[in-house]
């Protein structure tokens, strides 16, 4: 059965209209307030919008103003209003935005952008009549969120109504939400955990509990915001769940914890399994939020301290193959490569390269090779390894360190650089860079700035290394035998 997001929503707005949908620490949204709230909101765009900017903060009008672009047939393009200027611009540019929709408070970061503000254009809105002529389609473009990109750019995937649906259906499978259940809408609005959160509980009649920023400044505030309102869900990245493991106990209302975007350690979660169902998830941006699940109470932790990533979730398939596109046996390692309904469409613009990723099978279906490499274990689970190539992951974010290095290479005062990964003694990658300097006067603080215009937080490097030249081997490629490496103490 195929829908669309917004008439998933509308469905769920007929059943539960008086139900919360939204939990702030000052209001409570029911599904029928936001359904309206997304009207009115919708009723201020032109006719056939095709792309969106979302440049706002995280509280009721954001999801709402999600809703009425797809309510609209438009596509919504999400950025954190704390991303660097130069980010954002060449995001909204590349997906070629009609206008982005924001606060006034962002107003003066998004110079050169026609801009609406929500939180002014809405007041006085008394229709609540679409503009679209567009007929919804489930194969309707839903969002392009950008990830970091081996061309020294980001780059934008392009996924539609129909993958998000395939995914709602297949969160639903595995966790059966309820009306009683409440979400913790945590992630940042760029990472497809954010999706998690927003669709598969409002598709399935749950609501979704926004933490203010006060809430979210360390693990105990947190937790006594999820404690207050009754909070039963909490997908995260490992790091949370780790913090959370140290706390003497976790709110009594939480019945499900999904780890996601890195691996999932046993010593992240032993004590939480007492308290809670504990999950291991896997899935690239490309293949629609997650394309596996590992439930870690009944399941075991690897040799290597990391638990598996389970086993293909509903409309979906994963083989482990060979170079030449063949299935490996159980136990030998080889790509991870997804099949199924959540695969998206590939990479918008000029990403032609990365998108032979994608590959159309003979009978239509497309499938997806991440890059990930991984084996069959004797039950049938999968086991992740590592990447094949230079992306890691930071933060549970994804990072290509060929991106940084080429921001790096921009910077005045560096003449050469190379940047590289490593594992601290918790097995958490971090950055190292290289650096010749053009002056002798070059200063980290200096760099770091330049890289910070173009570059989030956590893809700038952790260390700098000032070098007289970059070590070459015989075949003129850096040695990285002679780069000296520096140690980092774990803090798990």
């Amino acid at each position: 059965m195929e829908n669309t997001i917004y008439e998933l929503f509308q469905n769920m707005v007929r059943n539960h209209k008086k139900k919360p949908a939204i939990i702030e620490n000052n209001r409570t949204l029911t599904y029928g307030e936001l359904s309206d709230l997304t009207d009115m909101i919708a009723a201020t765009f032109p006719k056939d919008i095709i792309s969106i900017g979302i440049v706002m903060n995280h509280r009721a009008e954001m999801i709402a103003a999600i809703l009425a672009v797809l309510k609209c047939g438009g596509r919504y393009v999400p950025a954190e209003p704390s991303f660097p200027t130069g980010r954002i611009r060449y995001m909204m540019e590349e997906a070629q935005v009609d206008f982005i929709l924001t606060e006034k408070e962002c107003e003066d970061r998004l110079h050169g952008f026609s801009l609406r503000l929500t939180d002014c254009e809405i007041c006085g809105s008394e229709t609540s009549i679409s503009n679209s002529t567009k007929e919804l389609t489930p194969e309707l473009p839903a969002y392009v969120l950008y990830t970091s990109g081996t061309t020294g750019r980001p780059k934008g995937i392009c996924v539609t109504n129909s993958n998000v649906c395939h995914y709602v259906r297949a969160f639903q499978n595995e966790f059966h939400l309820t009306e009683k259940d409440i979400m913790l809408q945590y992630s940042v609005c760029s990472f497809d955990i954010f999706v998690e959160e927003v669709f598969a509980s409002l598709l399935n009649g749950a609501a979704i509990a926004i933490p203010s920023e006060e809430d979210k400044a360390d693990v105990c505030s947190l937790m006594r915001f999820v404690d207050r309102h009754e909070v039963t869900v909490i997908s995260a990245f490992p790091y949370l769940l780790a913090e959370m493991n140290h706390l003497p106990a976790i709110p009594s209302s939480l019945r499900l914890l999904i780890s996601g975007g890195d691996v999932l350690r046993g010593v992240y979660v032993d004590h939480l399994l007492e308290q809670a169902e504990v999950y291991n998830t896997y899935g690239p941006s490309e293949t629609t939020v997650c394309a596996s699940y590992y439930h870690c109470n009944d399941g075991t932790v690897l040799e290597d301290g990391t638990y598996p990533i389970g086993s293909a979730v509903k409309g979906s398939r994963i083989c482990i193959l060979d170079a030449d596109g063949n299935e490996v046996p159980t136990g030998e390692t080889g790509e991870i490569c997804i099949y199924g309904r959540g695969v998206s469409l590939g990479y918008v613009g000029s990403h032609e390269e990365e998108n032979k990723a994608f590959e159309i099978q003979q009978d239509g279906h497309r499938m997806y090779r991440s890059g990930d490499l991984g084996y069959i274990l004797p039950d049938g689970n999968i086991a992740f390894l590592h990447r094949k190539d230079t992306q890691i992951m930071i933060y549970g974010k994804r990072v290509e360190v060929s991106e940084v290095e080429s921001h790096l290479y921009q910077c005045q005062s560096v003449q050469q650089a190379i940047v590289r990964s490593f594992t601290d003694e918790d097995g958490l990658a971090y950055m190292t860079a290289y650096v010749v300097p053009a002056d002798r006067d070059i200063k980290v603080s200096a760099v770091r700035d330049e890289l910070a215009k173009n570059l989030t937080s956590f893809m700038i490097p952790e260390f700098f290394v000032k070098m007289p030249s970059i070590p070459l081997n015989t075949n003129g490629k850096p040695d990285m035998a002679k780069l000296p490496i520096v140690l980092k103490a774990g803090n798990l």
